[in-house]
C-alpha cells in the first residue's frame, strides 16, 4: 500500500491551520478537556455531561462534542426509543488522548501550591496585585 505524499510529511506546527495544531486546540480546549476527563469514567448522556461539567453552556458543549467526535475522539450513539437518547462515549483513540489530558490535570492539581508560590513571587518582584 502506497502513502501519499502528504501523509508522510512531517506536519509544519507553525501553521495556524496545521492538523496537528487543530487537534491538540480541540483536545486542550476549556471545554474539551473537561469532556475527556469526564468520560473516561463512562458514557453519557448529554445533560449528564453537562451537569457533571458545569457552567458549559448547552451550545457550547454541543460544538465540544460535534469537534471530538469528527476527530474521532468521542463516540455519539444515538439510540431509535421514544423520548430519543443519545449517548456520549469515548474512543479507543479519544481514550488515550484523555488519560493524556488526565494526566496533565492530575500534575496541576498536585502542583497547585507551587504554580501559586511562584505567581506570588513573580507579582511581587513587580509590585502587582492579581
Amino acid at each position: 500500500m502506497e502513502v501519499s505524499a502528504r501523509a508522510a510529511a512531517p506536519y509544519d506546527t507553525g501553521e495556524a491551520m496545521c492538523p496537528y495544531r487543530l487537534v491538540l486546540e480541540h483536545v486542550t480546549s476549556r471545554w474539551g478537556v473537561l469532556v475527556l476527563i469526564q468520560l473516561l469514567d463512562r458514557p453519557h448522556r448529554f445533560s449528564e455531561l453537562r451537569r457533571a461539567i458545569g457552567r458549559v453552556s448547552e451550545k457550547m458543549l454541543t460544538q465540544t462534542l460535534q469537534t471530538l467526535e469528527r476527530d474521532g475522539l468521542v463516540h455519539r450513539d444515538a439510540k431509535p426509543v421514544i423520548p430519543p437518547r443519545v449517548d456520549y462515549s469515548l474512543t479507543g483513540l479519544g481514550r488515550e488522548a484523555a488519560e493524556q489530558v488526565r494526566a496533565l490535570a492530575e500534575w496541576t492539581q498536585e502542583r497547585m501550591a507551587a504554580v501559586q508560590q511562584a505567581r506570588e513571587r513573580y507579582d511581587a518582584a513587580r509590585g502587582s496585585v492579581s
